[in-house]
């Protein structure tokens, strides 16, 4: 059953960029932003990434944090990171367990062909741990600053 806004967001607790474990519970009392995208140094997960990384102080200052999440491992988040000066974590789901409690590990196809893949998704969970707004199938134009606004909005 897919997840609905207002539904409790899903816990994880998964290794991360920089040596460190994140977790949802972690984040309780915050705001947080969990951008979920397929794969680490492409083209529109790098815009998606810089896009977030350019507005991270506004989220800060809204107490909001930032999480990307993908099934690259770590040392892949490690290196995607050093490249683009990314200053929030990103979480890696090998065993794809957490992108299917959100429902975005779905099969995708291309040029006929069917396959397993992340669906570019955002969610936005209130200080409560509830899911405030989910973003399905993102086009990153302008993505980054609409959950900003989204998140602005949340008390």
């Amino acid at each position: 059953m897919p997840l609905s806004e207002g539904d409790p967001a899903p816990e994880f607790d998964l290794p991360a960029s920089g040596g460190g474990r994140i977790a949802l519970s972690a984040l309780a009392g915050h705001k947080v932003v969990l951008y979920f995208y397929p794969k680490d140094d492409t083209s529109g997960c790098t815009l998606e990434a810089q896009d977030f990384n350019r507005l991270l102080p506004a989220f800060t200052e809204a107490d909001v944090k930032v999480v990307g999440l993908s099934p690259d491992p770590v040392k892949s988040h490690d290196k995607f990171c050093g490249k683009y000066g990314l200053a929030f974590p990103l979480a890696s789901d090998e065993d794809k367990g957490v992108l299917a409690a959100y429902g975005v590990w779905v099969e995708k196809s291309m040029y006929g062909r069917t396959y397993m893949g992340v669906e570019r998704t955002t969610v936005l969970v209130d200080r409560a741990g509830r899911i405030a707004r989910i973003w399905p199938k993102v086009k990153v134009a302008g993505h980054a600053e609409a959950v900003l606004e989204a998140a602005r909005a949340l008390p």
